[in-house]
């Protein structure tokens, strides 16, 4: 059996979508993957053994010139390698017009997608053939809405499958990796995520700066590293480094691909609703999580090596990308609120590695 996956974007949503992967071996043993993806999202998932084939588009590039030469070049050329492959379902979990575009290029028969109440964009309907509805009761984190939409050809029930979600890197990326932590102390290291793609998901950087204080005064020889994406956030990083103190360090700009190997190796990763938050939940890597205006229940990583905190406010989980109470809403997550967080994990996992045979 052979089937392709639709999941474009973006970083954190496609790491919520790993699980699909382990389902579908587990559901169709011998089954062949392939997946579309956004180019700048293809590190997550290129060296990954499971799948088959991996085709990346270019739509920010597409939607900017849409009659170009090279937009309808690209555009067959996808069309080609598609229709070159036999899909026995094609399970298109993004769910918008160029999901539902590409679908349609897939030449599938049996095109498998979310039902209307869910879809963010209606139009993706006239692309799929079949419209799976979400449980609201069962389906509510994001992770089982995709799982919902590849089990539906399925007998395996997924609720309860034990799933397993991976990123692999490749092994210069790796090396590097290490040599980089080889130069850190040899303490505790928790990387801050202060980034993130919504005003309205950030917190704010006097917060960041006594988390930091506090970590490092708990744990001595312990290291707080700042990640960073555009000079924005690294203004605000350099921030913190100033006012928390020798034991607070800015990484250096890292790629996804970079990223992942340094996140594989730290002992804690704080952050809001963002893509490197989930890298870590992935890898393995702890994680402590805030929500303001998106929802902890829908998106927090699961497991007993996590921790989430919702925004004390009653608007939490607007979904509002601005916000006249922002200001009011960032103070709503307390700083002894992540610090009693990370505290918890870091004697939770000290006690499974004293204790690993304990139940829990």
């Amino acid at each position: 059996m052979r089937v392709l996956i639709i999941k474009t974007s973006s970083l954190g949503d496609i790491i919520h979508a790993l699980p699909v992967i382990d389902y579908l071996h587990q559901a169709a043993p011998g089954i062949e993957i392939d997946w579309v993806v956004e180019e700048q999202f293809i590190s997550v998932l290129e060296h990954n053994p499971r799948l088959n084939r991996i085709y990346p588009i270019k739509t920010r590039k597409w939607r900017k010139a849409p009659f170009s030469v090279e937009t309808r070049n690209d555009l067959k050329a996808l069309k080609k390698a598609l229709r070159n492959q036999t899909y026995d379902f094609v399970f298109d979990i993004q769910g918008n017009l160029k999901s539902g575009l590409v679908d349609w290029l897939s030449g599938a028969r049996e095109r498998i997608g979310f039902g209307m109440e869910v879809l963010q964009e209606k139009i993706n309907c006239l692309f799929t053939t079949r419209r799976v509805p979400v449980s609201r009761n069962i389906d509510h984190h994001i992770t089982k809405r995709y799982l919902r939409v590849v089990s539906a050809p399925f007998c395996m029930n997924y609720p309860n499958s034990n799933l397993t979600s991976n990123i692999f890197s490749a092994p210069e990326d790796e090396a590097a990796a290490a040599r980089y932590m080889a130069n850190l102390p040899n303490g505790l290291v928790f990387l801050f995520q202060i980034g993130t793609t919504w005003n309205t998901k950030l917190w704010y950087p006097a917060g960041w700066t006594e988390l930091a204080r506090r970590l490092t005064a708990q744990y001595p020889g312990s290291t707080v590293v700042i990640n960073w994406g555009n000079n924005c956030e690294k203004s605000i990083g350099e921030q913190i480094v100033r006012d928390a103190g020798d034991s607070v360090r800015l990484l250096p700009w890292l790629s996804i691909r970079e990223l992942i190997p340094i996140i594989k190796r730290v002992s804690l990763v704080v952050g809001g609703d963002s893509g490197p938050l989930y890298l870590a939940a992935a890898v393995g890597t702890p994680t402590v999580s805030y929500y303001r205006a998106t929802r902890a229940s829908k998106y927090a990583p699961l497991g007993k090596q996590h921790r989430a905190i919702q925004a004390d406010i009653d608007c939490a989980g607007c979904r509002r990308k601005l916000c006249d109470r922002d200001a009011e809403c960032r103070r709503r997550i307390f700083v002894h609120s992540l610090f009693e967080a990370v505290s918890d994990l870091i004697g939770y996992d000290l006690n499974e590695r004293m204790n690993p045979c304990c139940p829990t």
